[in-house]
């Protein structure tokens, strides 16, 4: 959730810093701040604010002899918004930057108070990088020190830290959370994600669960925590510089949005063209059912896969939230996989989903867009899905190709487990190869989802409803709704509305209705008949072909005329676009919605 980016190298450092953090902004902050070697010693400056504020500070920082600092933007978990709390944090002999959670610092604070230690901010962070401290004062040695720290802190952790008495030199190590190590012709990086550096490098390499690295201007030295030097291999990041800038659209969303038919089309050409997913015919075949763990619009995208593969699959599928299933002692069977879904990769709670799935002797599918995440690193098998970098915070084109994913699969399955012939799973298959063209098609309805933006935008509450896979659907609208526009939002079966729900519709409420499954059709259209009777505005969301009574709705979109198997895909994108759309009108943030963070990294 922070971002953390150190460089060390024969060129101004500050300049870099602030380019990495700027970069960084997308996984959430309200504090910025760094510290850097000057040939005075060591400086530190941070604000509890947004980052233009930090660079007006460092602006006569630029001198060619800073060349070795670390920067950070924080997501307050310990402490208010303020310059105190805003890291770096130390002392002046070390200071430090740090992503992740110290659950154990109310112990370390009295460990250090007891040893003569005082305290300026109220943060986990702050004891962390003073208990360093303590033992680097003990041992002399920053590596043992750290390594000593580590063992004495529970919870997860990336730092970066600066010793003043080692100028030039950075010191990184991380447990839980993500931290890499990247080299350039200009020196060597720490980073939180590789894109911050894209301007300088693509060479990098993940630091290793419990390793040390040590930065230097010539090269980084990786150390295990048995103190043995460990070799590493420099992947090459694929992304270029400019998928991770707007490309002329107004905001990272919209313009991921529109990315959407390219991800989804690069997702699955791989897959359809190479049947292997770590999980043989045998193992198919024996499954009794499948466990899928995620957070947030991940674990919607699982939702709607759980649908396809039961009816496609016949396999029973439990959909967990991450934080619910690591802590609920779930029921494994050895036979039974379990999926893993995560953007980032680093998704703290979905990657304790899969140690303990991996504890348990269970097999693990992991859905990820992140080569060398810690999630596709730990995984039995990885399926990637090809969205490029997604900047914005409400993840868009991350949701369909997770999701055009979790459909093949069920196809797949279908097709090895007899419920579906050769013919109809080629058909299905062939299908979903076209999705990319109708999903094209739902982008044109972005100037009328606009309009309907305009119409609702000074609502209170919107409820969100739908039948079967429409169910799970209005989940992931609502949350697109509500995370960037700050409308209570909620989602509900249709079929449930009158079990309690229906109490709160008034005249002018908000519905908002899905209907991609003709199936359920004539009971969706009952449902909504109900809402409109208590005074409800309707706004349906229906295939073009759909014959829809005058009466229904207020208002309808019209989503193509696509095959069933498409129709989720497309349908997602209206409701990314309606979200938009009401945000911008909203005056909203939209790339940074309040209180949010990408790729949360905590518990």
């Amino acid at each position: 959730m922070c971002g953390i980016i150190g460089f060390t190298g024969k060129s101004p450092a500050v300049p870099k810093l602030l380019e990495g953090l700027a970069a960084l902004e997308y996984r959430g902050y309200d504090s910025a701040g760094a510290a850097y070697f000057t040939p005075d010693g060591l400086r530190t400056e941070k604000v509890g604010g947004r980052l233009s504020v930090l660079a007006s500070r460092l602006s006569g920082t630029t001198d060619a002899d800073i060349t070795c600092g670390i920067g950070h933007t924080r997501w307050a978990t310990h402490g208010t918004v303020s310059d105190a709390n805003a890291h770096p944090h130390g002392n002046g002999r070390v200071y430090g930057v740090h992503n992740g959670i110290i659950e154990n610092y109310r112990e370390l604070t009295l460990w250090l108070a007891e040893r003569g230690y005082t305290f300026t901010s109220d943060t986990d962070t702050e004891r962390a990088v003073l208990l360093i401290d303590c033992l680097y004062r003990e041992t002399g040695d920053p590596v043992k020190a750290m390594g000593e720290a580590a063992q004495r802190m529970t919870g997860s952790f990336a730092f970066a830290l600066l010793f003043a008495d080692r100028p030039g030199k950075i010191y990184a190590m991380r447990r839980g959370s993500p931290l890499f190590a990247a080299v350039s012709p200009e020196g060597t990086f720490a980073v939180s994600d590789i894109a911050a550096v894209l301007r300088y490098t693509r060479h990098f390499t993940r630091i290793g669960e419990g390793e040390t690295a040590v930065l230097t201007a010539e090269g980084i030295t990786f150390i295990a925590e048995d103190g043995s030097t460990v070799e590493k291999e420099y992947e090459w990041a694929e992304w270029d510089r400019t998928a991770a800038e707007k490309g002329g659209f107004p905001h990272f969303m919209l313009k991921e949005i529109w990315e959407e038919p390219t991800a989804v089309s690069a997702t699955l050409a791989p897959l359809l063209s190479d049947s292997s997913f770590g999980l043989t015919e045998t193992q198919i075949q024996n499954i009794r059912q499948i466990h899928i763990a995620a957070c947030g619009t991940a674990m919607h995208a699982g939702l709607m896969g759980k649908y396809f593969m039961e009816k496609l699959a016949r396999i029973p599928v439990n959909v967990e939230i991450s934080s619910e299933f690591r802590y609920r002692d779930p029921i494994l069977h050895p036979e039974d996989p379990v999926i893993l879904i995560s953007q980032s990769g680093e998704t703290a709670d979905t990657l304790a989903a899969l140690r303990l799935a991996k504890e348990r002797g269970n097999f693990t599918l992991a859905v990820v867009n992140v080569p060398g995440s810690a999630i596709a690193g730990e995984a039995d098998a990885v399926l990637y899905t090809a969205a490029g970098p997604e900047i914005a915070v409400a993840s868009t084109k991350a949701y369909t190709v997770q999701l055009a994913v979790l459909i093949y699969l069920a196809i797949r399955f279908g097709r090895i487990r007899g419920t579906l012939t050769q013919t109809e799973a080629d058909g299905l298959l062939a299908q979903l190869a076209d999705a990319h063209l109708y999903i094209e098609k739902a982008l044109a309805l972005s100037e009328a989802c606009r309009h309907m933006a305009e119409k609702y935008r000074d609502h209170k509450n919107i409820f969100f409803i739908g039948r079967g896979r429409d169910y799970a659907l209005s989940l992931e609208a609502a949350l697109k709704m509500k995370e960037i526009t700050y409308i209570h939002c909620e989602a509900y079966a249709a079929g449930e509305m009158k079990h309690g729900t229906i109490s709160l519709i008034e005249k002018g409420t908000p519905v908002f209705a899905f209907a991609t499954e003709s199936a359920v059709w004539d009971k969706l259209l009952s449902n909504i008949q109900e809402v409109r009777s208590r005074g409800a505005q309707v706004l349906l969301f229906a295939p073009a072909s759909l014959p829809v009574p005058e009466d229904a709705a207020c208002d309808i979109i019209r989503l193509p005329d696509a095959p069933e198997i498409c129709l989720p895909l497309c349908a997602a994108v209206p409701a990314q676009l309606m979200a938009y759309h009401t945000a911008v009108l909203l005056g909203r943030d939209v790339d940074k919605p309040r209180n949010l963070a990408k790729s949360v990294t905590v518990e």
